[in-house]
């Protein structure tokens, strides 16, 4: 004969299982992993804007001329160029797994959620999908937590 014991349920409330947190810390593992692309890509995109914005002052139209955070557009594309060049550093060292790049991921990117809300009156559409983009990497760069370690980077 042969015994088994049946498997006790943790009660409501309790701590998750191993397997549970090994499961959802792969998940976060790979959105930190395509949070880095996107931070590399959305930086390429950047500079692409900024360089555009440098180049030429009539690609972007301003859609309401009483707009709180006028800069003229050489300006958006220095700021577009600088955080695209920042952007793109910082997403190569999430690919790398960097300690320090799942900070300056955030910083970067909340910084570049700002400008593009600051944005939106140049180019709205293009401004709301990289604001989704950003508070994509910021979820994803703050949830995620190594096994048996609070910093580090993706390995």
């Amino acid at each position: 004969m042969s015994q088994s014991t049946p498997s006790a349920q943790p009660p409501p409330g309790a701590p998750r299982t191993p397997h549970r947190d090994d499961d959802r810390s792969a998940w976060a593992a790979g959105g930190t992993v395509f949070a880095g692309v996107l931070l590399l890509v959305a930086g390429i995109m950047a500079i692409l804007e900024g360089i555009v914005g440098i180049a030429k002052d009539s690609v972007y139209v301003v859609t309401r001329g009483d707009y709180v955070y006028k800069f003229n557009v050489t300006s958006w594309g220095w700021i577009h160029l600088v955080l695209g060049v920042i952007a793109v550093l910082v997403g190569l060292g999430l690919l790398r797994g960097s300690a320090w790049s799942r900070f300056a991921g955030i910083a970067i990117a909340s910084l570049a959620l700002l400008a593009n809300f600051m944005f939106l009156p140049y180019q709205p559409a293009w401004s709301l999908i990289m604001i989704g983009i950003y508070v994509f990497i910021i979820w994803s760069l703050a949830t995620y937590h190594r096994h048996g370690h609070q910093s580090g980077g993706v390995r």
